[in-house]
C-alpha cells in the first residue's frame, strides 16, 4: 500500500500527464464537433502543460509543495484557450491545498483536487454541465469519499478515474451539441487522461522520457554516440526543432519537405490538422524558419549546435542544451513600462492589415493571435506590462482567449480590464467609441454597449468533414457564419456572398465592413463588396485589407 505521494513521484506524475496529452492531442482535437479551424482542445490543454514539463525539467526541489507551485506557476502564464485556462486554474487549486507540504497523504491530495475543482468554477461565470468542470468535480468528489476509508494513494486516485470515466461518458447526454454529434467533451477526454497517467505513473507502467518540453520524441542514446566521430564528420552544425501551427490544414508540406531536404539531412516532418513538427539537421535555420513561416506561424523552437556540443563531450564537458540557456532579454521582456498616461489599450489578432489599424485606434500593444493561435496568459500578460500605462484595456477579439487574458489581472502590478470582445469587428467598435476622458467603468460600460450593436459574420473552409445541425458538410468546403451559428457550406464562394447578404436583412444594416483575409486578392474581394452593395443599396459598405488567416472575409454588420 502507498500512503503518501514525494515530490519527485509528483514531478513524474506531471511529466507523464503532459505527454499523456501529447500523445493523445489528436484524438481529443478531433471530439471538437464544429467543423471550422479552431484552437483545438487537445492542442491548447497539451501547450499549458507543456509550460509545466520545460519547468519542471529545470527544477531540482524535491518538495511536493514546490513541485506543484512550480507546475501551477507555469500553467497559469503557459495557458492557451478556454480548455487551457481551465486546466491551469485545477492545478492552481492543488498547489494551494498542498502548500508547505513536503509529502502528501491521499486524503491531502483528495482535498487538493476538490481545492482545485473550487478555484475552476469560481473563475467561470456561467459553469456549465458536461465539460472538464463536471468531469473534474465527480473525480475529486470521488477521491475525497475514497480518502475517508483508505489511506491508499493509488486506491484514491482509481476511484477518481473511474468516476471521471463515468462523467466523461455522461457528458454526451449533459450537452446537447455533443449529443448531436455523438461524442464526449473534449476537455473532459483530457483530464481523464491526465488522472490514466497520474495512475499509472504511480503503478510504475509508464515513465516519461518518451516526449520532449516540445513534443520531440526523447534520444537517450544521442549524446553517447557522439564519441563514435570527429567534429568535422558533422556535416550539418545545427539541430533544428520546431512547431508550426498551420494556416490551412488542406495545404500540403510537400514543397516545404523538398526545400528543407535541399538545405540539410536527417529531415522528420510530422503533422497533424492543425500543426506541423519540424526536425532537420541544417547550417541554415533561419532559412528553414524563414519558408516554414510560409505555411503557418512559429509556436515553438530549439536550435542547438551540434558541434560545440561534440566539442564539449569530448573534453568531458557537459553541452548546453537550448533549455539550459539564460535568455539576455528576459529582465526586459518581464519588466513593468512605468505609467506614462491614464489609459492604454492591447488587442489580440492576426493579420498585417488588423494589426496595423489597431494600432491606428490607438492600441499600445497588438499580440498576434486569434483562431487556431490562441495567445497565452504569458504573451498578453507581456504585452499588458509593455503598455506605459495605469489601466490596461485587453481586446482579447475572440471567446477562447478571454479567460486567458483574465488571468493577467493578479499577475501585474497594472489594472487589468478585459473587454469580453469575441470578434475583431467589436474590438474595432469598442476603440471607434473611446472616450478617454471618462472612467475606466464608464468606457467599460461603453464598450459592453456598443459591442451589442455589431454582428460579426465570418467565411472561412471546413477542416473535417461533418454533421452539424442538419448541414452535411464536407471538409474544404466554404463555411458561412453568423455571431458563430452556421449558415451553411457551399462549393463555390459566389453561393456565399448570396447567402450572407440574404442572411443580413433581418439586421438591416446601415454599416457594413468587410475585412478581406491573406488568400483574398483585392479583385476577389471587391466583388463580395459589390454584391452587398447591391444587396443593400442605403448602407456604408468598407473594403478593408486584414490580411488574416484562416478566414477568407470577416464581416462587420452594425
Amino acid at each position: 500500500m502507498r500512503t503518501q505521494i514525494t515530490g519527485a513521484e509528483l514531478r513524474e506524475m506531471l511529466l507523464c500527464a503532459y505527454e499523456a496529452l501529447e500523445l493523445n492531442k489528436k484524438a481529443i482535437n478531433e471530439l471538437n464537433v464544429f467543423p471550422v479551424p479552431d484552437g483545438d482542445t487537445g492542442t491548447n490543454m497539451g501547450l499549458t502543460m507543456s509550460s509545466a514539463a520545460q519547468e519542471l525539467r529545470k527544477s531540482s526541489d524535491v518538495r511536493v509543495s514546490a513541485v506543484a507551485d512550480a507546475a501551477a506557476s507555469a500553467m497559469l502564464r503557459g495557458a492557451r484557450g478556454n480548455s487551457g485556462v481551465i486546466l491551469s486554474l485545477l492545478f492552481r487549486g492543488i498547489a494551494k491545498g498542498l502548500k508547505g507540504k513536503a509529502a502528501c497523504g491521499a486524503h491531502d491530495f483528495a482535498l487538493a483536487m476538490r481545492e482545485g475543482v473550487d478555484a475552476a468554477y469560481k473563475a467561470v461565470m456561467k459553469p456549465a454541465e458536461g465539460t472538464i468542470l463536471t468531469v473534474s468535480r465527480m473525480a475529486s468528489r470521488a477521491a475525497v469519499d475514497a480518502s475517508r476509508s483508505s489511506k491508499d494513494v493509488e486506491e484514491v486516485l482509481s476511484a477518481a478515474l473511474a468516476a471521471a470515466q463515468l462523467a466523461l461518458s455522461e457528458t454526451t447526454e449533459q450537452n446537447p451539441v455533443l449529443a448531436r454529434a455523438g461524442v464526449v467533451d473534449a476537455g473532459g477526454m483530457g483530464y481523464v487522461r491526465i488522472l490514466e497517467a497520474f495512475l499509472d505513473s504511480l503503478q510504475g507502467r509508464v515513465r516519461s522520457g518518451a516526449v520532449a518540453a516540445d513534443g520531440a520524441a526523447e534520444d537517450e542514446d544521442a549524446h553517447g554516440a557522439f564519441g563514435a566521430f570527429s567534429t568535422e564528420e558533422i556535416t550539418f552544425a545545427y539541430d533544428t526543432v520546431y512547431i508550426m501551427r498551420k494556416f490551412r490544414p488542406e495545404k500540403p508540406l510537400d514543397g516545404l519537405r523538398a526545400y528543407l531536404g535541399s538545405i540539410g539531412d536527417s529531415l522528420v516532418i510530422s503533422e497533424d490538422d492543425e500543426m506541423f513538427k519540424v526536425h532537420v539537421h541544417t547550417n541554415t535555420p533561419g532559412e528553414a524558419l524563414t519558408e516554414s513561416a510560409k505555411y503557418g506561424v512559429l509556436e515553438l523552437a530549439k536550435i542547438e549546435n551540434m558541434r560545440s556540443q561534440h566539442d564539449a563531450l569530448l573534453a568531458g564537458q557537459k553541452p548546453a542544451t537550448a533549455d539550459e540557456v539564460e535568455d539576455d532579454d528576459e529582465e526586459d521582456e518581464t519588466a513593468v513600462a512605468p505609467a506614462e498616461k491614464r489609459y492604454g489599450f492591447v488587442a489580440v489578432c492576426a493579420g498585417r492589415g488588423l494589426d496595423n489599424l489597431f494600432h491606428e485606434l490607438g492600441c499600445d500593444r497588438v499580440v498576434t493571435g486569434g483562431q487556431t493561435m490562441n495567445p497565452s496568459t504569458a504573451d498578453i500578460l507581456r504585452a499588458v506590462n509593455r503598455t506605459p500605462a495605469e489601466t490596461v484595456f485587453v481586446l482579447p477579439n475572440n471567446k477562447n482567449i478571454i479567460m486567458a487574458a483574465e488571468q493577467c489581472a493578479p499577475l501585474t502590478e497594472k489594472r487589468v480590464i478585459v473587454v469580453p470582445t469575441r470578434t475583431v469587428p467589436q474590438g474595432v467598435t469598442c476603440l471607434l467609441n473611446l472616450d478617454t476622458e471618462a472612467e475606466p467603468e464608464a468606457i467599460l460600460d461603453t464598450f459592453t454597449a456598443v459591442m451589442g450593436g455589431v454582428h460579426t459574420a465570418q467565411v472561412t473552409y471546413a477542416a473535417r468533414d461533418s454533421d452539424f445541425d442538419g448541414h452535411h458538410i464536407l471538409a474544404g468546403e466554404y463555411l458561412g457564419l453568423l455571431d458563430g451559428a452556421l449558415l451553411g457550406s457551399w462549393a463555390e464562394k459566389p453561393r456565399v456572398a448570396q447567402a450572407l447578404a440574404e442572411a443580413f436583412a433581418p439586421l438591416h444594416p446601415e454599416f457594413i465592413t468587410v475585412y478581406h483575409g491573406e488568400d483574398v486578392a483585392a479583385e476577389e474581394a471587391q466583388s463580395m463588396v459589390d454584391a452587398l452593395s447591391a444587396a443593400y443599396p442605403e448602407a456604408d459598405v468598407t473594403l478593408v485589407d486584414g490580411g488574416q488567416p484562416v478566414y477568407y472575409y470577416m464581416i462587420s454588420v452594425e
